[in-house]
């Protein structure tokens, strides 16, 4: 190339996008990698009930800053791995 050639800037991520955010078209979504102190609220919730409601899943989801369908995907998950040691 020659040292004048303008080369493409990659474009940044928006704001708030993160690891969960769909990956273009047809894309999989990451794995959502929950810090310590989620996973505990997360756990300490599931203790006290193993279904949420819609009214407590959005007051969990905003309380912990994730999205709702995260939230019921982990209490999905969680039931499952219960389940799974019964």
């Amino acid at each position: 190339r020659p040292s004048g050639a303008a080369q493409p800037v990659p474009e940044e991520a928006p704001e708030g996008a993160g690891p969960e955010e769909p990956c273009g078209r047809g894309g999989r979504r990451l794995r959502t990698a929950f810090s310590a102190e989620q996973i505990s609220t997360l756990e300490s919730s599931f203790q006290r009930q193993q279904y949420l409601g819609a009214a407590e899943r959005r007051q969990l989801a905003g309380r912990m800053r994730l999205s709702e369908v995260q939230i019921k995907t982990w209490f999905q998950n969680r039931r499952m791995k219960l389940k799974r040691q019964l």
